[in-house]
């Protein structure tokens, strides 16, 4: 269990990385203050930005103008500059290890990014009503990313001075929201020589007291953006020579959700974001459809989104538009193992704060860290997704999304008992 002064440190560090939201690929001041806070412990090793991933295989990144931005209003605060010139190349992220000699490799495996999500500013709202609400309008830690921070963070100072047996990693991975970041991690080679992996997640609807020791049911996720151009035209005189871009465009989201349901599992289609046309009076020349599938199974998914692409298309020809499809961030399908969640609930009914143990729970969302779940039990390790509750006054990706503190040091506790637990089981092949 923590002590006061423990417990100040979590809370004043959560409170410090919910101010800066940043959104995926530009955690630029976020890997700089994770960095700081590894450099003060100390770790033995700290891998950053590019150093961590595989080359071509990032998803979802913005355009340079963006992260360019983003870069320097982190060099507008009082982050090391040293720091910040390491990420310039629009990597972000940070891989901190401690070594104790023989013994297994355990990971820990927690994400950093913000939302583009404004942030409640009125009574009631915690950040707002105590000084440490987003500085960065329009983008908040919406889905407790700030509080994963600070439980890989908590953990390692854990192990620091901790004697075991083994190697601790815990990876601060980018661009989970845009399921961006996953990917090149998983594809560097910094885990596959990981005997355990966990990865955790607080909220999900479970409150406080609550842990679930290994989460499934993760839904295997795609991101499509459709560009659909057409012809202007005057919309009262001369209708018929314009090919309306906005009309192939909501044909095809009516489409899309008329895509046929599968007898192997469920699917799932959103068309999130649409626009398109200039004016009242003039046929739309262009258009757009910012959509994601989902599905039970990374089957599922290519599924839904190869019938997705085709009602896109379809959509286009049947108004005389062409239609361009960008293929976003995806991630896929992945299953907790019952060995590693077992040793999670042991540990949390321990616990004096917990209250409630679930085993095991369907999450039926999606998240990126199955790009690493699977790798490591693809090189004979094993792996689990962890959820710690939180008692949260609105959902996740909400405008009044916010953590319960308390379940930070809860957080910090399980995880770090549980990888204790994994240094002295035989987890793992490698």
């Amino acid at each position: 269990m923590a002590d006061a002064a423990q417990t100040d440190w979590l809370v004043s560090l959560r409170r410090e990385l919910h101010r800066r939201p940043e959104p995926s690929w530009c955690e630029f001041y976020t890997t700089a203050r994770i960095v700081e806070q590894l450099r003060e412990m100390p770790v033995d090793e700290i891998l950053v930005g590019d150093e961590i991933h595989a080359k071509g295989e990032r998803q979802g990144v913005p355009d340079e103008e963006t992260q360019q931005l983003w870069l320097d209003r982190a060099r507008e605060t009082n982050v090391n500059n040293e720091i910040l010139d390491q990420l310039a190349s629009g990597y972000t992220g940070a891989i901190a290890t401690i070594e104790r000699g023989e013994g297994p490799t355990v990971a820990l495996r927690v994400d950093i990014d913000g939302l583009p999500q404004q942030e409640a500013d009125g009574q009631g709202h915690q950040p707002a009503e105590e000084g440490f609400r987003s500085v960065h309008e329009g983008h908040m830690h919406a889905c407790g990313h700030d509080a994963h921070m600070t439980f890989g963070l908590g953990v390692l100072r854990e192990f620091v001075d901790r004697e075991f047996d083994g190697t601790l990693k815990v990876i601060f991975q980018p661009a989970e929201e845009v399921v961006g970041g996953g990917r090149p991690i998983a594809k560097s080679g910094h885990l596959d020589d990981v005997d355990a992996l966990l990865a955790s997640h607080i909220g999900l609807d479970t409150p406080t007291g609550e842990v679930v020791a290994g989460m499934g049911g993760f839904y295997a996720v795609s991101h499509l953006d459709a560009s659909f151009e057409g012809e202007p035209a005057h919309a009262g005189a001369a209708p018929n020579q314009g090919a309306n871009a906005v009309q192939a465009m909501a044909t095809a989201v009516q489409n899309l959700y008329g895509i046929a349901r599968h007898s192997d599992g469920a699917t799932r289609v959103n068309a999130g974001k649409v626009a398109g046309g200039t004016a009242s009076n003039i046929i739309a020349e262009d258009a757009y459809i910012q959509a994601e599938v989902r599905g039970e199974t990374t089957e599922l998914m290519t599924y839904t989104r190869e019938r997705a692409v085709e009602v896109i298309e379809s959509a286009a020809e049947m108004h005389d538009c062409t239609v361009d499809i960008e293929h976003g961030g995806e991630a896929p399908s992945a299953a907790s193992d019952e060995a590693v969640a077992d040793i999670v609930a042991d540990v949390a009914e321990t616990h004096s704060a917990v209250e409630t143990v679930t085993p095991h729970d369907e999450l039926g969302a999606s998240e990126d860290a199955t790009y690493l779940m699977n790798r490591v039990q693809e090189h004979g390790g094993v792996a689990a997704f962890v959820g710690i509750g939180t008692n949260h006054p609105d959902g996740h990706h909400t405008a009044a999304f916010d953590v319960d503190e308390p379940s930070l040091e809860v957080g910090v506790d399980v995880l770090s008992e549980s990888i204790a637990h994994l240094f002295d089981t035989e987890t793992g092949s490698n």
